[in-house]
């Protein structure tokens, strides 16, 4: 009886979810498309999907954000985020985490969520893992974006582990990125997402999501050829976190 309850409670948790997801959507639907469609509107974008959806989300589903700061990020200047990837609320935190402007690159299978996919594939940047083509987009997409003082951030592991998977391997991609445009690599780890809201149906539950900003890692003196260093060091430095503190 008391697993019935608690799996009762747990689905309309994520109902609850859905609807924090879509309120802000549909309230502010025209000026978010107005804003959308110019790119050089996407700060203003930015500042409502952060403060009008991202906020509101967290808290209304009493999963309060705790960020940590090893290192603070400097206005105006551009940045590789990365984090680890278990949980939708990784969109949410990271917009929490960051007041400077960045564009997601993530997978183009998010296009298919009602109205977020709307905005999605308009603001962020889309990739076809399975498509060559798609991938050398991003780096072109990538670079206009970052001449336009924006920030990048991305999911390295390339989705969701599997549930035993503490932290799953790192494509290439970011890393690569921020050598090419030599801009830092700022490591995140997220701690708590997993147990709040997982990709698992039954579970999840309000609480701490905690984060961690740690020190940046310069990319100014590397090539092409230090990218699999690099990105072995901003995996560890996760991991590491990861093992010690979840």
């Amino acid at each position: 009886m008391l697993k019935v309850v608690r799996q009762i409670g747990q689905t309309l948790y994520r109902i609850w979810f859905y609807i924090l997801v879509a309120i802000p959507i549909i309230i502010f639907f025209p000026v978010l498309v107005v804003f959308a469609s110019k790119e050089t509107w996407y700060p203003q974008f930015f500042w409502m999907a952060r403060n009008l959806w991202a906020k509101p989300i967290l808290y209304g589903m009493f999963c309060f954000p705790k960020v940590t700061y090893e290192q603070r990020l400097i206005k105006k200047k551009s940045y590789m985020l990365v984090a680890n990837h278990t949980s939708m609320l990784d969109i949410m935190l990271m917009l929490v985490v960051s007041k400077n402007p960045f564009v997601f690159v993530g997978k183009k299978e998010l296009v298919k969520i009602p109205l977020f996919g709307f905005f999605y594939k308009r603001v962020c940047i889309m990739v076809d893992r399975d498509n060559t083509q798609s991938r050398t987009g991003v780096y072109r997409r990538a670079q206009k974006r970052l001449q336009q003082g924006l920030s990048i951030c991305i999911f390295p592991e390339g989705g969701v582990p599997e549930e035993h998977v503490l932290l799953d391997k790192f494509k290439d991609g970011a890393f690569k990125m921020a050598i090419a445009h030599k801009i830092p690599v700022v490591p995140m780890t997220f701690y708590d997402n997993k147990e709040r809201f997982s990709f698992t149906f039954f579970s999840g539950g309000p609480g701490k999501c905690r984060a961690r900003v740690h020190k940046f890692v310069e990319t100014h003196s590397l090539c092409p050829e230090d990218t699999a260093k690099l990105k072995t060091n901003i995996r560890e430095t996760i991991l590491n976190d990861l093992s010690t503190n979840s």
